[in-house]
């Protein structure tokens, strides 16, 4: 019997059960038929944020970032480009600091832009400051 992954869909938020060896075959989600992977990162806020850390069974990166941080506008484009090259085996997520300050405050954000790894709901590993695709994909290894 094969290993299933429970995946969240990044747009109707329901939880899918995918076999382990069918992630890298385009998955649809069961629900609302749309790619569970995109290839872009997972808009995070309160409605979904904790669905998504705690339900998936990859791990979830999240980019906790503000409109108005320079760093965190530079590391945009990296962030994507690293969400396409990492999944489907790592989910990754951003969550905007100012919209979401309650969230922020719970995760004791002290510096923007930060990264978080989660594992099963739990924080595995954080990084502060901005960093280039190549480096965010070689720390979330790190972790996986």
């Amino acid at each position: 019997m094969s290993e299933t992954k429970h995946i969240v869909c990044p747009h109707c938020a329901a939880i899918n059960r995918i076999p382990a060896e069918k992630l890298t075959a385009g998955p649809a989600c069961g629900k609302c038929h749309k790619a569970l992977f995109t290839g872009k990162p997972v808009k995070l806020d309160s409605d979904n944020f904790q669905k998504n850390i705690s339900r998936n069974d990859i791990p979830v990166v999240v980019d906790f970032w503000a409109p108005w941080c320079g760093p965190c506008k530079m590391m945009a484009p990296a962030f994507d480009q690293a969400a396409a090259e990492l999944e489907p085996y790592v989910r990754l997520a951003k969550l905007n600091t100012e919209d979401e300050q309650q969230i922020a405050g719970q995760f004791g954000i002290r510096s923007i832009p930060t990264l978080a790894i989660f594992k099963n709901g739990r924080e595995v590993a954080r990084q502060a400051g901005a960093m280039g695709a190549a480096d965010i994909k070689n720390w979330v290894k790190n972790y996986i």
